[in-house]
């Protein structure tokens, strides 16, 4: 396991966080969890039938010692998350809406973590992300002075780390949403133990061309600078400008970044997505996530083409989130 998440284990280890896996059934999830109980990492929380997981489990040879398993079926504090819920949805959801809404495994994991018998939850194996972000949006919601939501990509190579965002889920962000996935994307790195150097990206450097589209990115980067003004952050840079040393003393010879940021803002959705593809696929870097930020606990989404390994790391990171 690369050194990145050796540093994860040591900080969770210990912490006895808990948590929610919605999808109990799924191979993946239950080999996952079973390894990371057995190995004193965190208490994980099956949803789902007891004595079908319990079965399958048997099956696969994994132990739930150390597991917790809640079926929303038999659930013996239903009536209090109910209430929660329908005081959390503001006259959305009535009382008997919210007893069906909260038979749904996301619902009722998210729930728990709302709740506070969980600290963060992962799923996605067998959903959308929309079924995954849903309720977390609905219940937990964003931090206090975050509008909205991002994802982010660790990118990892042998030693080298860079932060990417958002690749997955704010299409057209405007200046201000990209100065908040700025100031949260630092926030991230250093939970990876990045020090942050942010570039916020474009296809002009300081002004070498000018569009919307570009005085969007330089607004933004004025936005962030006032948020956080001990940031190291600048923009909009051609990623050349923000990554080459040669290129940046040529293009920006004042920024405080000189083709050394390791935090990449994409203006866009499709610029971040097509972006950590490319660098995964031709520069052969590992694309951990898309994590989650800027919520008020941690809620992450797997691809359902994942295996036992990615949901063991998700698992990890989403532990970490709850240290920040």
């Amino acid at each position: 396991m690369s050194d990145l998440f050796t540093s994860l284990k040591e900080k969770v280890s210990g912490q006895n966080k808990k948590i929610v896996f919605p999808e109990g059934l799924d191979e993946r999830i239950l080999t996952a969890a079973g390894r990371l109980a057995s190995e004193k990492l965190l208490t994980p929380i099956l949803i789902g039938n007891i004595e079908e997981i319990q079965a399958k489990a048997k099956d696969l040879g994994v132990s739930l010692d150390a597991v917790e398993i809640y079926d929303p079926n038999n659930f013996m504090m239903m009536d209090e998350l109910i209430a929660s819920f329908v005081e959390r949805r503001k006259g959305k959801a009535t009382e008997e809406e919210a007893r069906k809404i909260l038979h749904d495994e996301n619902y009722f994991g998210t729930m728990l973590v709302y709740a506070n018998r969980a600290d963060g939850l992962v799923s996605g194996a067998a959903h959308s992300t929309a079924d995954t972000v849903r309720p977390a949006l609905q219940i937990i919601k964003t931090k206090e002075g975050v509008r909205k939501t991002s994802g982010v990509f660790i990118m990892v190579r042998n030693d080298e780390k860079y932060v990417f965002a958002d690749c997955a889920i704010n299409i057209a962000p405007d200046s201000q949403d990209l100065a908040e996935i700025a100031i949260e994307s630092a926030k991230t790195a250093r939970m990876f133990d990045i020090e942050p150097r942010v570039a916020m990206l474009s296809f002009s450097t300081k002004g070498s061309a000018k569009s919307p589209e570009t005085e969007k990115v330089a607004a933004a980067v004025q936005e962030a600078k006032l948020r956080d003004p001990l940031l190291v952050l600048d923009g909009e840079f051609q990623f050349d400008a923000a990554f080459v040393p040669a290129v940046a003393e040529k293009k920006a010879p004042d920024s405080p970044l000189q083709g050394d940021a390791n935090v990449f803002i994409f203006p866009s959705l499709e610029a971040g997505n097509i972006g950590y593809k490319i660098a995964q696929r031709l520069g052969k870097f590992e694309a951990i996530g898309p994590i989650l930020q800027g919520l008020n606990r941690p809620v992450n989404d797997l691809s359902r083409g994942c295996n036992e390994e990615d949901v063991y790391k998700l698992a990890l990171i989403t532990a970490a989130q709850t240290l920040q």
